[in-house]
């Protein structure tokens, strides 16, 4: 997840999103600028260039300043990203409590990623007590708004019936729409109900694309249900493990 400027807007003629890509370091002058002004929008986008290194030093604590600054006027972005910040200990100590509060101020307002991030803290008890509900009506929220990872995790509620009734028709079309989104969870979820149902040949291209998508963590985690389920996936987990020791070496 990153935050972009939204292309509308336009700071001394120039499109900061755009000069990005073309002169990473000629932007991040403009946007340092633009930040500098009060646009907030560029105070975000300050902040996540701060966080990558892209045309500038890269320094996560001057980052959480400026997510810091932009949430002041009620962003709900800034918001979400000052609690990545206190969440994954990003220019500063870990405080869950205080990720989940600034969550929460996200999606009062509205933001599918708030719903996600602060649906994720209630559903592993991280700075908050469990409450499966809550991360549920969270998961949900966002997954009516579009936001593909949590259509993922909602189809995995329903598939499970955590704090609602069980419901595996319904968790395939949201493992679908998740996976269509282009959510490499979705698409493993997705995959491996399909090969439940004997439909292995439609499972395939899903799992390759997984594997192409999914990042390392997700990977290993794959690699062991893929393991596990059997003979008929065993030509995938071979091509997992090739992918997970490619990127490991």
């Amino acid at each position: 997840m990153s935050y972009q400027l939204r292309r509308e807007e336009v700071v001394d003629g120039a499109d900061l999103q755009a000069m990005l890509e073309d002169s990473p370091g000629k932007a991040a002058q403009a946007i340092l600028a633009a930040a500098g002004q009060g646009v907030v929008d560029a105070q975000l986008l300050l902040g996540q260039i701060l966080l990558d290194g892209r045309g500038i030093e890269a320094d996560a604590g001057i980052a959480r300043r400026w997510f810091g600054i932009a949430a002041q006027g009620g962003n709900a972005m800034a918001f979400n990203m000052l609690g990545r910040c206190l969440e994954h200990g990003w220019g500063g100590e870990v405080n869950l409590a205080q990720a989940a509060i600034h969550y929460a101020r996200a999606a009062d307002a509205g933001l599918d990623w708030g719903l996600y991030n602060l649906g994720n803290l209630l559903a592993t008890g991280r700075g908050v007590p469990v409450n499966q509900a809550q991360a549920l009506a969270c998961y949900e929220k966002a997954a009516q708004m579009g936001h593909a990872k949590s259509m993922n995790l909602y189809g995995r509620y329903l598939e499970q019936g955590i704090a609602t009734a069980a419901s595996p028709v319904r968790a395939v079309r949201w493992y679908r729409r998740s996976a269509e989104a282009g959510d490499f969870r979705g698409m493993f979820s997705l995959a491996m109900v399909l090969v439940e149902r004997g439909q292995v040949a439609e499972a395939m291209p899903w799992l390759e694309r997984a594997r192409v998508e999914g990042n390392l963590n997700f990977l290993r985690s794959a690699l062991l249900t893929l393991q596990g389920a059997g003979p008929v996936l065993m030509t995938f987990a071979a091509r997992y493990a090739e992918e997970i020791e490619q990127r490991e070496s």
